[in-house]
């Protein structure tokens, strides 16, 4: 038996939040009966309805993926264009969604569910997970400047928070540099609008690490599916970041 509201976020239908809000005004019924208690818990054989319609419960699941460049970020695009759930719709019979996004052109490590509280935890703002990123920048980029970085830059949307910043490689020649970033945030194209903030536009944006997962055994368009242990490692980070970040 589990609580109403985890198993709608599992089917991926809404946040635990919202999916609370809505048995408190009585868009939720169980076994025909409409629920507007929160402690309510049901089994696998209960009928569960949102706003009229039948949730879909599914084994939750959960994966890391490569994303390739040139793969949109979502479940369906209206263009035509591909999708990373693409990926998986041959493979596995849930349909899974991807945690936050990965520009168009950006690469590199995201998580694919089928698990809406899941998502919730690594997406809200409080719980947000340092993401490491691995820039192609034009130009070099001096001390001062990357200190900008470092502090927080302001954007249109507001002030960054401050980022882990470390220069790997500089290439005199031709007037590139390597910049590792780690963020915590996710506002969108938010790497890519730091870096032409301090006047290194990107060239090429990789997400090289998501919490303390990396890509590695993997190459682009390829996933593999999260253990136990790691599913649990993740909460348990996103709990630890948001206590750190509490006592600041």
């Amino acid at each position: 038996m589990e609580r109403l509201q985890k198993v709608i976020a599992q089917s991926g239908v809404t946040s635990r939040r919202k999916a609370e809000e809505l048995i408190r005004e009585g868009k939720v019924k169980v076994n025909g009966n409409v629920v507007t208690e929160l402690g309510t818990k049901v089994g696998t054989k209960d009928k569960i309805e949102v706003n009229e319609i039948q949730i879909q419960r599914e084994q939750p699941v959960y994966f890391l993926m490569y994303k390739p460049s040139g793969v949109i970020t979502a479940v369906s695009d209206d263009k035509g264009r591909k999708v990373v759930a693409d990926y998986f719709k041959d493979i596995i019979e849930q349909r899974v969604f991807p945690v936050g996004r990965l520009d168009y052109d950006t690469t590199g490590a995201i998580i694919m569910t089928n698990d809406g509280e899941f998502a919730n935890v690594l997406m809200h703002p409080r719980y947000q997970l340092d993401k490491v990123y691995i820039a192609k920048v034009k130009g070099i980029p001096s001390r001062e400047r990357i200190k900008q970085l470092e502090r927080g830059i302001r954007l249109e949307d507001g002030m960054t928070a401050p980022a882990k910043v470390k220069v790997t490689s500089i290439d005199k020649k031709k007037g590139t540099a390597i910049i590792e970033l780690t963020i915590h945030e996710g506002k969108n194209r938010q790497v890519k609008r730091m870096l032409e903030a301090i006047g290194t536009p990107v060239m090429k944006l990789k997400r090289e690490r998501y919490g303390y997962l990396d890509l590695k055994g993997l190459n682009p368009g390829e996933f593999r599916e999260l253990t136990p242990h790691e599913i649990k490692q993740l909460r348990n980070l996103a709990v630890t970041q948001t206590s750190k970040k509490s006592r600041r």
